[in-house]
């Protein structure tokens, strides 16, 4: 991938960065907050002048956004057009004549609304060398989804969405956060927790797996990390998290934690927690614990990084047996920022996050993204409520109205034409072959940023609870869950996740159709009926259609079952295991759809 911008500035970020040094000579003070960094003059001079160049590059993407904002039907008709006459000569785009389309209205009257099934045979095709099947170039890679309402999908993964993604989404949205938060534009790094992919080939030697690239492929990067490149190499995500773990407390200045969704940093404060004792260790010693199952020269060159460090031990025991309570600004002082989308499924980790290990820290929640690319930005990091700006030029988008969703032939309306407060099925076209593809995601309007719309994610169509038809939602019971666990003295929600009665066959004896519930919880050992019965009359409450079948008898009451601790952990492991996800795309099923995942949860049900 090549982005010219990025170089130009990267060179004027150096030319900015000598002259400083040239002026100030060895008194150079980058940041206070740099005390007691051991870091080199050229890691410091890497990390400024990516800094200075993605900044540039902010600054210009945005001003481009806010101007497709005011003209967002002329920007959405461009980004159409160009897509089509892309991919005319495909044999894709001959069967639906592309070259014979001129506007979106022509567009949306050849072509039809599509599902996955629509594709599935043609990338088949693709995977096994076919070209210009439905897209004009090769793909980089077939990229799986993460498969959290149905079986995994394929699709495809181009230059030109990698490059969508980084210019209308990275940029713009490192630009809102160093203007919302000032003190991240600072030389202090991050800690990022990322976990490398696993990739197998497709008959053309195409690599699947999920969409998304290490940072230690981009060298210029790296100096931004605590995390050294070695460690990006490890295919344990157990031991490559101690190793984001290690590396992060090594470094008292970091400023900011970053990770794609907040489950991935929740899920290594937990760990942080169990196993505090052995990196203390370690960073006493200056060594890399043997338990930790590394290639020899990649332990080699990660040791060659460690130095004993007792007064940074004492120190990190000092706030570890102090408790976990706001953890994270203990460990880190001069922490500005957690960096992680916490919207739809990844809510309740956000909160927990903010309540317990980080309190005291901001979050912001840039992206509104999935396999199929780049949706939308946020541009209001500091509000609680997370909604996103859609991105004019990253897909053509069409919206289904909540309302027809279940019609054979829905019309759909283009991005001027929604009405705020309204909620829809996003469709999409998108510069990887997907065209009126029906998402899943299901979106409210909240408001509009001069013409574009602004949206919050409501649920996919797939995580939706339905055993006669009533279609609860996944915001709509983890609103009703949240209220009943604020009824239960001392209990804090961990997980949670939900199965339809149907699910377990013969096993679910003569009942009515019910809901079973999974939750996880801390400071309750047991749940008490009336504690059950509790979540049921709150979701009564907030949904008349299952109050109806509630009254009728034709749903029978919820059976909610408290699990174990550490259920959900070992779920999630189990659910990876069977799918091409990652640690970095992975969201946890609100609605399990496998039979296997319900008894799982049925085993560790302890009360």
């Amino acid at each position: 991938m090549s982005f010219p911008w990025i170089y130009a500035a990267l060179a004027f970020g150096f030319a900015v960065f000598s002259v400083a040094i040239a002026v100030n000579g060895n008194n150079l003070d980058i940041s206070s907050k740099l005390k007691g960094d051991q870091r080199t003059w050229g890691s410091l001079l890497g990390q400024y002048a990516a800094v200075k160049a993605v900044g540039l590059l902010g600054r210009r993407q945005r001003r481009k956004l806010d101007l497709d904002t005011v003209k967002v039907k002329e920007a959405q008709e461009e980004t159409l057009l160009k897509r089509l006459r892309k991919n005319a000569d495909t044999c894709y785009g001959r069967q639906y004549n592309f070259s014979s389309i001129k506007d979106s209205e022509a567009f949306r009257a050849l072509h039809p609304i599509t599902t996955y099934e629509h594709y599935r045979e043609l990338i088949q095709r693709i995977a096994a060398g076919e070209q210009k099947v439905i897209i004009a170039e090769r793909p980089l890679i077939l990229a799986m989804t993460s498969g959290t309402s149905g079986p995994s999908a394929m699709l495809l993964s181009t230059k030109a969405t990698n490059a969508e993604f980084f210019l209308q989404g990275v940029a713009v949205c490192l630009d809102v956060m160093r203007e919302a938060f000032p003190e991240t534009d600072s030389l202090q790094r991050t800690a990022k927790l990322f976990y490398t992919p696993t990739f197998r080939q497709s008959e053309a030697g195409i690599p699947i797996g999920p969409n998304s690239s290490t940072p230690a492929s981009s060298r210029h990067m790296l100096n931004l990390y605590t995390t050294p490149a070695p460690a990006f190499e490890v295919p344990s995500e157990k031991d490559t998290l101690y190793l984001h773990l290690l590396f992060a407390l090594k470094d008292p200045t970091v400023g900011t934690l970053e990770s794609n969704f907040a489950s991935t940093v929740f899920y290594a404060f937990a760990a942080l927690q169990e196993r505090w004792q052995e990196l203390v260790e370690d960073v006493h010693s200056g060594t890399i614990s043997s338990s930790l199952s590394l290639e020899p020269k990649v332990r080699t060159s990660l040791e060659a990084l460690m130095k004993p460090d007792p007064q940074r031990a004492a120190q990190l025991q000092s706030h570890f047996q102090g408790g976990f309570s706001g953890i994270a600004k203990r460990l880190w002082p001069h922490l500005h920022l957690v960096l992680a989308v916490d919207s739809g499924s990844n809510q309740i980790y956000g909160e927990m996050l903010r309540e317990h290990y980080c309190k005291g820290v901001p979050f912001y929640s840039p992206f509104y993204a999935a396999t199929e690319g780049l949706i939308g930005v946020n541009l209001w990091p500091q509000e609680s409520r997370r909604r996103y700006l859609l991105c004019p030029r990253s897909m053509f988008c069409e919206f289904l109205p909540e309302s027809s969703l279940e019609e054979e032939t829905p019309r759909t309306l283009l991005m001027e034409q929604v009405k705020q407060g309204e909620s829809y099925e996003l469709v999409i076209t998108n510069a990887s072959g997907l065209y009126r593809y029906r998402m899943g995601d299901v979106v409210k309007v909240v408001g509009f940023y001069n013409q574009c719309p602004m949206v919050e994610f409501q649920y996919r169509r797939g995580q939706m609870l339905s055993v006669r038809g009533e279609k609860v939602s996944e915001a709509l019971f983890l609103g009703a869950l949240k209220k009943a666990v604020d009824q239960w003295p001392g209990a804090q929600l961990v997980d949670y996740s939900c199965a339809e009665s149907g699910i377990l066959g013969d096993s679910m004896g003569g009942s009515d159709p019910h809901y079973q519930v999974f939750v996880e919880l801390k400071g309750v050992r047991n749940l008490t009926e009336e504690q059950r019965h509790k979540l049921d009359v709150c979701l009564q409450q907030d949904s008349a259609v299952y109050r109806s079948f509630r009254i009728k008898g034709s749903i029978g009451p919820m059976r909610v079952q408290l699990v174990a601790d550490g259920a959900f952990r070992e779920l999630r492991k189990r659910m990876m295991e069977h799918s091409m996800t990652s640690p970095n795309t992975f969201k946890m099923q609100r609605v399990l759809r496998r039979k296997e995942f319900v008894d799982f949860l049925l085993g560790k049900t302890v009360s």
